[in-house]
C-alpha cells in the first residue's frame, strides 16, 4: 500500500491511498495541518516502524476503510455496512491506543530536537525509547522533505508488507 501526503492550499494536506485489498479509495484531506509533521503522516511512520498492524493504517492495507470511504459511491453503502459489522478485538483497540501514545510521545520528541517545543516529553524507557529513536529518525526524515515542498506536492510512503 502506498500512501501519498500532499500539501494543499489554506494549510492543508491531503491523502491518497493506494492498496493491493478492498475497494479503490477516494482521496481526503488530512486533519491536523503542521509545516513539518502533518498529524497523519505521524500516526503512519508510528505504525509502520512499531510493527502496528491494527492501526489505522494496518486496518486500510488490510482492506479496510477506516478514516477512507470508497471512490465508487455506488458500493460506499455497501462497504460502510460491511465496516459496521467488523467488531474490534482487545488487540484491535491495545493497538489503537499504543499509535496513539507513540505519535504523541514521539512527536513531542521531534518537536523538542527541532527546537519547536520548550518541555520535554515523559520519558519513555527501554525497548520503547528505543523505538521512539527510531521513530523519531523517521519522522525527521519526512519533516526535512515536506517542510520546504511547494503547494501540490506530496510524498509517497509505502507501507510494510
Amino acid at each position: 500500500m502506498d500512501v501519498t501526503f500532499t500539501k494543499a492550499a489554506g494549510r492543508r494536506y491531503l491523502m491518497r491511498v493506494v492498496r493491493e485489498r478492498g475497494p479503490e479509495l477516494a482521496p481526503r484531506q488530512g486533519p491536523g495541518y503542521d509545516d513539518h509533521l502533518p498529524h497523519d503522516a505521524v500516526h503512519f511512520l508510528v505504525e509502520a516502524e512499531a510493527g502496528l498492524t491494527r492501526g489505522v493504517f494496518g486496518r486500510i492495507a488490510a482492506g479496510g476503510l477506516n478514516v477512507f470511504w470508497p471512490a465508487d459511491p455506488a458500493l460506499r453503502r455497501r462497504e460502510f455496512r460491511r465496516e459496521a459489522r467488523r467488531r474490534l478485538t482487545a488487540a484491535d483497540h491495545a493497538q489503537m491506543a499504543r499509535s496513539e501514545s507513540l505519535a504523541g510521545a514521539c512527536r513531542a520528541l521531534w518537536e523538542l530536537r527541532a527546537g519547536h517545543r520548550a518541555s520535554a516529553p515523559a520519558p519513555l524507557a527501554g525497548e520503547d525509547a528505543r523505538l521512539a529513536e527510531r521513530i523519531v529518525a523517521r519522522l525527521d526524515a519526512f519533516a526535512a522533505r515536506w517542510h520546504p515542498l511547494p503547494e501540490n506536492s506530496g510524498i509517497t510512503l509505502t507501507w510494510p508488507r
